[in-house]
């Protein structure tokens, strides 16, 4: 029988009202799981571009350095002065991060739910997973299938959930076809596989030749790569064979949702009969879902009076299509985890490793290819 642990390791955020970034491993004390909960030993958590926002507290990670000690390591770095405001609501709150993960539940309350979990690999959404031990509710575990590891499960909700509300939000709101950005990612990848699984058309969008060869490798048709002279054109003729209407951003700055939406407005022009000085009647829709392009998001407005850019965020989504059709789409995950939802890893890091200035710098990028994945248990 596992012993319960009173404490554990958590790797914490804190950003000062002077504008410095600290990242400190902090041993705080383990809540005993009582009624419904579980006790979670934590082995795997991803670091994903919605972690690094809390983590990193929109620091200038370049500058980071170790303030702490080799057996108490912190580490700090400068926020930009004008985002310090901005901060207000976290100023000098230690906080901890992680979204999600996976880890061998090791005890549990007294009802039957949680007992039947002890001894079980489940994936978990309930923040504070970058740490050795996690108490949370039944309800937010996910339990996997005999033989799957908590490196396979590590990243069941986030990127997954996302993918499938993409294409629920598609079917929702009348359109046909999807837009992706970014789209070489993990996210990415899961959501050209849901799409081929689905009978869904998807038009990607990415940055480099390498990362179109690695879409084309899962199966995907339609890739623009915007370092190419003929980017703009292959974008027109993707959405006007399918009609894709309805993009997923995650660059958010620059420029990128304004030329989707110019290429939306071209191709809907191609089957317009007259002229219109409102543009065309095609309701043309980009929600931007990411922020790996930190610069102001421009808009030309060149595209008619039917379009629309807003935000889209996973957790409003769950909500809007309730505990039924959300407990389908985790299922679905659970069952595909080792085949439309695998997730690959640059590196697996130790907390402890977390706060290492090279790999931090590393992790930060965001680059495809380069995600990391943190096992509190090394």
């Amino acid at each position: 029988m596992t012993t319960q642990p009173s404490s554990g390791l958590q790797l914490r955020s804190l950003v000062t009202a002077a504008g410095q970034l600290r990242l400190s491993l902090e041993d705080t004390p383990v809540q005993a799981p009582t009624g419904n909960q579980v006790l979670v030993r934590v082995e795997a958590s991803p670091i994903n571009p919605s972690d690094l926002g809390l983590l990193l507290g929109m620091a200038d990670v370049s500058n980071a350095r170790n303030v702490g000690t080799a057996d108490q390591p912190v580490i700090a770095a400068d926020v930009p002065e004008q985002v310090v405001p901005a901060l207000k609501a976290r100023w000098d709150e230690s906080m901890p991060v992680g979204n999600e993960g996976s880890g061998t539940v090791i005890a549990a309350g007294d009802s039957e739910a949680a007992q039947a979990l002890v001894g079980r690999t489940v994936a978990v959404l309930g923040g504070a997973m970058y740490g050795e031990y996690r108490t949370l509710s039944v309800n937010q575990c996910l339990p996997m299938h005999d033989g799957v590891t908590a490196r396979e499960s590590a990243s069941c909700f986030v990127n997954p959930l996302t993918a499938l509300g993409m294409v629920e939000t598609m079917r929702s709101e009348g359109y046909k076809a999807l837009i992706h950005t970014a789209a070489a990612s993990n996210l990415g990848q899961m959501l050209q596989k849901i799409c081929l699984a689905d009978g869904v058309d998807l038009v990607n969008i990415v940055r480099k030749p390498e990362q179109a060869e690695l879409l084309r490798s899962v199966g995907a048709t339609r890739v623009c790569d915007s370092s190419q002279p003929t980017f703009m054109e292959d974008l027109i003729n993707a959405i006007a064979e399918v009609g894709a209407y309805l993009a997923f951003d995650a660059t958010g700055g620059g420029e990128l949702a304004n030329n989707i939406l110019v290429a939306m407005e071209a191709a809907a022009n191609r089957t317009a009969t007259e002229y219109s000085r409102y543009g065309s009647d095609q309701h043309k829709q980009v929600y931007i879902y990411g922020g790996l392009e930190r610069r102001v998001t421009t808009l030309t407005r060149s595209y008619g009076m039917q379009w629309g850019v807003g935000g889209w965020l996973l957790t409003p989504f769950l909500k809007k299509i309730g505990n039924e059709r959300a407990g389908e789409l985790r299922k679905r995950v659970a069952d595909e985890v080792k085949t439309t939802f695998a997730s690959q890893y640059a590196e697996e890091i130790s907390l402890r490793q977390a706060l290492e200035i090279d790999v931090l710098q590393t992790y930060a990028l965001q680059a495809t290819g380069k995600k990391y994945l943190i096992n509190p248990s090394l």
